[in-house]
């Protein structure tokens, strides 16, 4: 849809929106709790500050920030933080880091998993405050032979160069509340904000369009969708009136089916712009009626029904035969729900086959159509003996015959399922190579489709190399 993402979008997951609201005064990063070395996925603007180190430059590094390691870094409290996060346990450490300059730092640290639905740690959250001030002075190799004093004073330097300025203190409200994501880590694990997916409030008659009742039901319009495409081309191209009851029911059950899905998409949730759930009824149609509806009540008409009566006149049925193409529009929802599976091999191999195949076979009602079209020359009333139609009716024992006393036209050929057959042949062997020679165009309309037929052949084939 115009303005929302492609696909049926899943649920929003507030975890990283609820983490950022309450850590507005917390310095924090997020680590893959599913991937080797547990790599950071999210850093907020207060650890880049603390740290110095650019977001891109904290990003896939070791959530136990091992990138931040130094000499004075205490053996004892490295084992401690990776057993940690190989046990997916919670934790906190007073441990020694080193910021992007070098410049030693006493951080109290605090890890947190953060568990999923499925009771599945999926995250760590990692906590940071600078508590240099409270530390003995750091001794290293710059500050040897140095005393107490000075080395208390150069910490000291070192911390207030680095940390941001603090803003004005309003004495007339001065606030002693600590931050609300320090409050949290120091409850149990328990209550941590678990990732997962949250369900947005939805009026009692909007169906989620991600819900499993929602997704079995596209499912099912998906196949009938293939169904229509395939048949559609074939009423059109054979001229085929569905006298058949069992084919006029199949038929009239699709046609229900799309009228329910009508009914459906004007109480089915969408993705807005922002990536948002839009459950508001009146947005909901509004943004239907702008898009999908008019090819969907176009789909939905019976034209199988209209065409089964034999006293329709035959322009009338020609014209309800044309418009069953619309359906074939609804296709366009197809690519949308298919693009979520091609990111799997399998699941490309099997939609190219069928692409190749769906497009075969509506060049082969195509070709049909223009040799049905071409082999009786209406000004004269005689048959053309070029035309690959006659030249199959031959080889098979079944020529065309004009019937003087009778109907006045010509009566005979082939039938249908080996009019189909073999032009579903001629139009995969054209795809696929040259063509053998033993079904040929020899009419000019028919060397024009087959050169635009050979040419969607080399474009299919050069995509797949």
């Amino acid at each position: 849809m115009p303005g929302g993402k492609r696909g049926l979008v899943a649920p929003q997951n507030t975890f990283l929106e609820n983490i950022v609201r309450r850590s507005s005064e917390t310095s924090f990063l997020l680590g893959n709790a599913q991937i080797v070395e547990w790599p950071v996925v999210y850093s907020n603007d207060g650890f880049c500050k603390l740290s110095g180190f650019h977001r891109a430059e904290v990003m896939q590094k070791s959530s136990t920030c091992s990138f931040m390691y130094g000499e004075l870094t205490d053996k004892k409290s490295i084992d401690e933080v990776r057993q940690t996060f190989d046990n997916y346990e919670s934790n906190c450490f007073e441990i020694l880091l080193y910021r992007k300059n070098r410049s030693p730092v006493w951080f109290y640290m605090q890890v947190a998993p953060i568990r999923n639905e499925n009771d599945k740690v999926v995250l760590f959250l990692c906590t940071f405050k600078d508590i240099t001030l409270s530390k003995q002075p750091i001794e290293d190799e710059t500050s040897k032979g140095w005393t107490k004093f000075a080395r208390l004073t150069r910490a000291l330097t070192n911390n207030r160069n680095t940390l941001p300025k603090p803003p004005p203190i309003d004495h007339h409200e001065v606030s002693h509340k600590p931050s609300r994501l320090a409050e949290v880590l120091q409850l149990n694990s328990d209550i941590l904000p678990q990732y997962k997916q949250e369900a947005p409030k939805t009026p009692p008659h909007i169906i989620l369009h991600y819900c499993t009742f929602k997704t079995t039901w596209d499912w099912v319009i998906l196949i009938l969708t293939f169904y229509t495409a395939i048949m559609v081309p074939y009423n059109v191209s054979f001229k085929t009136k569905q006298n058949n009851i069992v084919w006029l029911v199949l038929d009239s059950v699709v046609d229900v089916i799309f009228l329910v899905d009508i009914v459906l998409n004007f109480h089915t949730t969408f993705v807005g712009p922002g990536g948002e759930v839009i459950s508001d009824p009146k947005l909901i149609r509004m943004n239907y009626l702008k898009t999908w509806f008019v090819i969907d009540l176009l789909s939905c008409l019976p034209y199988d029904i209209i065409n089964a009566f034999e006293n329709v006149d035959e322009g009338i049925s020609s014209l309800f035969s044309s418009l069953k193409v619309v359906r074939l529009l609804r296709l366009g929802r197809v690519a949308r729900k298919l693009d979520h599976y091609l990111e799997y091999g399998a699941a490309v191999l099997v939609l190219l086959v069928c692409v190749f195949g769906l497009v075969a076979h509506w060049l082969a009602c195509i070709w049909y159509s223009i040799g049905d079209y071409e082999v009786i020359d209406e000004a004269t009333n005689t048959i053309k003996m070029d035309s690959w139609l006659y030249q199959l009716a031959l080889s098979i024992g079944s020529p065309y015959r004009y019937n003087a006393s009778g109907s006045g036209q010509w009566e005979g050929g082939p039938g249908k399922d080996s009019l189909y057959i073999t032009s579903l042949y001629f139009t995969m062997t054209s795809l696929t190579t040259i063509g053998f020679g033993n079904i040929a165009p020899t009419t000019d309309g028919e060397k024009i489709f087959s050169v635009a037929m050979m040419m969607v052949g080399c474009k299919y084939e050069m995509q797949l190399i």
